[in-house]
């Protein structure tokens, strides 16, 4: 442990949760904690994995460990708001909030007025950011390399069956998930900003084709930018019976990047200088999740000990956020919205009080 590293709780202890422990572990600067579940055997597990004091109640958690100054929000998606607000306005703690960062963009921009006033920071986790691959055509297109963007594309054709869903009451609802755009299409919604620039308009359809739940698993979609470029998405969780790609290609006006693999994690094809692929590609093999955690920890340690300014802000994640809400607004008014549009969805993350109940910590 680096002294003075920076101590950081995990809060929600599913799959991800113990991805997050193990780049907290390998980065120099922070030190993991404790842990968190309302599920006493995963915090447990996780806990003896990593050595660390293991919680089925965070306030309890928080109070035994005041030297915490960094709290991880790994709920479910629709507890995120709640969940970080009581971190930041309660306990004073700066929060790493895990995908799709908040539900709505009013509830984005609460929890940052709330943490600006008080000081302090929210961590927002894109870890595809970080992909090899990603970081190159990113390069790329801020150089001129590729020229202008004519053409994006994504295509995510990945599977998650009834017995996913039936794992948990939050999965496929609206209120805690989200559907396939939400919770696994997120990452490509980011990166057609992240790489794009800001969207202008989407027409988006939905539908649910592979499981019994409310929330759609298949989406297609058209959208423009301002420069006239356009592009489109496919993003579905009924490809049968694994998971295939995740891809995005980008035309450009002096070549093409295609990146690939299960989580755009190779560069397949990059016209301006073919010897890049193998060298910006990564075997995500051994996790879906990929490297990107462990550069979101060097990125926070390099926050509090340097001074460097996170790479996510307030506006970026927020321009995401309002992009996620266009496309339900596009398939809930059945045709073209403007992203920019000061109007939230009606689905994605509405009140369900009795589902947020299952995930609360009893008592005050």
């Amino acid at each position: 442990m680096t002294a003075n590293a920076v101590s950081v709780a995990v809060v929600g202890c599913g799959r991800i949760a113990g991805h997050h422990c193990q780049s907290i572990a390998a980065v120099p600067g922070v030190t993991l904690a404790a842990v968190c579940d309302l599920v006493g055997e995963k915090s447990t597990l996780y806990g003896t994995e990593f050595g660390v004091p293991a919680y089925t109640d965070y306030r309890r958690m928080l109070a035994e460990h005041p030297q915490i100054s960094v709290v991880a929000v790994i709920t479910p998606s629709g507890m995120h708001h709640e969940h970080a607000l009581e971190m930041l306005t309660r306990w004073k703690k700066h929060v790493v909030v895990e995908k799709p960062t908040f539900m709505k963009p009013s509830q984005l921009t609460d929890a940052y007025q709330k943490a600006e006033a008080l000081g302090l920071t929210i961590f927002p986790v894109f870890q595809n950011r970080h992909n090899k691959a990603v970081v190159r055509v990113r390069q790329a297109l801020e150089s001129g390399e590729l020229g202008d963007i004519r053409i994006v594309a994504v295509r995510t054709r990945w599977c998650r069956p009834q017995r996913y869903y039936d794992l948990a009451p939050w999965r496929g609802t609206f209120a805690q998930d989200g559907g396939a755009l939400t919770n696994q299409g997120i990452h490509h919604v980011d990166l057609l900003r992240h790489l794009g620039g800001p969207v202008e308009r989407v027409n988006a359809s939905m539908r649910t084709l592979g499981a019994q739940i409310e929330v759609e698993d298949s989406v297609v979609a058209t959208f423009t930018y301002p420069s006239g470029a356009i592009g489109n998405l496919e993003v579905t969780t009924a490809a049968r019976p694994d998971d295939f790609e995740a891809s995005l290609s980008i035309v450009g006006s002096k070549g093409l990047a295609q990146l690939g693999g299960i989580a755009v994690n190779e560069l397949q094809i990059f016209t301006p200088d073919p010897a890049a692929c193998a060298a910006h590609s990564e075997d995500f093999s051994g996790s879906v999740y990929g490297n990107g955690h462990q550069q979101i920890y060097r990125d926070i340690a390099a926050h509090f000990h340097e001074g460097r300014r996170y790479p996510v802000d307030r506006n970026d994640a927020l321009a995401t956020i309002r992009l996620l809400n266009a496309f339900y607004r596009s398939d809930e008014a059945g045709g073209w919205v403007a992203v920019e549009d000061m109007v939230e969805s009606t689905r994605l993350g509405r009140a369900d009080q009795a589902l947020a109940d299952l995930y609360r910590t009893p008592g005050a």
